[in-house]
């Protein structure tokens, strides 16, 4: 697994919220070690498929469990760069800004910094994926009726940090090493939400170039 070759390095520790653990000896466990060996053999379009017999919505929940903690570790390793006066506000470029709002505690949209955006964004998703009746982990638990588009929504919420990593951070990312580890990661989070239609293309607007470079040699 390339991630857990790059992240065994000093900065593995250093995650911007705690990372969120897959039970051990639950199905969705033995899913997960699925995801990491057919990840392993570096066959992406693969990987993501899902496996043969499986529920999609519990691919789908572990699948995004998975990309929380890449999102969390690769943003923690450059949350130094990013502060309120190097991003007083959340963008992916010149043209895409985001304002937050969660429909619960925060209705209507506000402008903020980007670290402040991200950490709503990051504490939102794992109040999501700590409630047992949105991803239930243990087994017989039904997944509720509207967990796809809970999902789609937190998908595509986490594709703003990639974007933002990409547009705003890619010098330090680099200085980091970490260049490898953030294309896989993404490449692996985009043909994942291909496969199984997760995020309207406009959403993924700010990174299409990056999107069609790194998806063509896989055709």
């Amino acid at each position: 697994n390339i991630c857990s070759l790059v992240c065994s390095g000093s900065r593995s520790s250093k995650t911007f919220k705690p990372k969120k653990n897959i039970p051990e000896g639950s199905h969705q466990y033995e899913l997960l070690k699925h995801a990491e060996a057919t990840l392993g053999s570096g066959n992406l379009r693969m990987a993501v498929m899902l496996p043969d017999g499986e529920d999609l919505n519990e691919w789908v929940a572990v699948n995004t469990v998975d990309f929380f903690n890449q999102i969390n570790m690769l943003y923690g390793t450059i949350t130094d760069f990013c502060t309120e006066e190097s991003c007083p506000v959340m963008s992916a470029g010149p043209k895409y800004e985001y304002h937050w709002a969660d429909g619960t505690n925060i209705k209507k949209p506000i402008k903020c910094s980007a670290p402040k955006y991200i950490d709503y964004l990051m504490t939102w998703v794992q109040d999501q994926l700590d409630d047992e009746t949105l991803f239930p982990s243990k087994i017989g638990v039904p997944f509720p009726k509207n967990f796809m588009s809970v999902a789609k929504t937190i998908l595509k919420r986490l594709f703003r940090v990639y974007a933002h990593i990409y547009h705003q951070h890619f010098d330090p990312v680099i200085q980091l090493q970490e260049e490898a580890h953030l294309n896989t990661s993404f490449k692996h989070f985009i043909f994942f939400v291909q496969e199984f239609n997760l995020i309207d293309r406009r959403e993924l607007a700010p990174l299409q170039e990056l999107i069609e470079k790194l998806t063509s040699k896989d055709r």
